[in-house]
């Protein structure tokens, strides 16, 4: 008599389930995988990051560095302004004195316009030495050295006028200045442009004797 046999699975459905688990294995990796590379672009991000923070500090400093230089060139630039307008003002203060200093010598006289109308006497002398009208000798030893005086003392008193019209007119010519032309300059220059005006009348009034005429001898007596 036989005895029955027990149906064995087949070895299909084995190799199925071995396929499948490796397959279930191989999509699981795949995951980790992908994990594991989005973990690490999230790391590369956040150094991304921080480098940006880093760049954007140093930036910062940077601006702050140019700022600063900035500053130094303003202030190097108003110092090298208020010197050169120093030294300009320097220059036309002294002018102003010199115009105030014209105008006082314009009418007390002058060493050399003494000294040229003692020239001038001295060849008046000279001149009517071998005789000559009074009228004459007056002309000669008088009127030629007052004459000359006043012309001295005119041309002082015409500097004076000339160089102190300059003071008062240079801030208009030239580069302009922030600094505004100090007030003891222009009145020292207003001094010497007044001074200068009065030694040209006076020296002109001298000259063509307007104030003083020249003395007249008296007609000899006839016998």
């Amino acid at each position: 008599m036989d005895t029955p046999k027990t149906p064995t699975a087949p070895a299909v459905d084995d190799d199925r389930e071995e396929k499948t688990t490796t397959d279930d294995s191989a999509v699981q990796g795949t995951k980790d995988t992908k994990d594991m590379t989005g973990d690490a672009g999230s790391g590369a991000s956040g150094t991304d990051d921080t480098g940006t923070v880093t760049d954007t500090g140093t930036v910062t400093d940077t601006d702050a560095d140019a700022d600063t230089d900035d500053d130094a060139d303003l202030e190097l630039d108003a110092y090298a302004e208020a010197e050169a307008a120093s030294a300009s003002w320097l220059g036309t203060g002294s002018s102003a004195v010199v115009a105030a200093a014209l105008g006082i010598v314009s009418l007390t006289g002058a060493w050399g316009g003494r000294v040229a109308a003692e020239r001038e006497t001295l060849i008046g002398q000279i001149t009517t030495s071998g005789g000559g009208s009074p009228a004459q000798q007056i002309s000669e030893i008088y009127g030629d050295a007052w004459h000359t005086t006043a012309l001295v003392n005119g041309l002082f008193a015409l500097l004076a006028l000339l160089v102190g019209v300059f003071v008062l007119v240079r801030p208009a010519f030239g580069a302009p200045s922030v600094h505004p032309q100090p007030g003891w300059i222009r009145a020292v220059a207003l001094a010497g442009i007044v001074l200068g005006v009065l030694g040209v009348l006076i020296s002109a009034g001298m000259y063509f004797d307007l104030f003083l005429s020249l003395p007249t001898a008296a007609a000899p007596a006839g016998g």
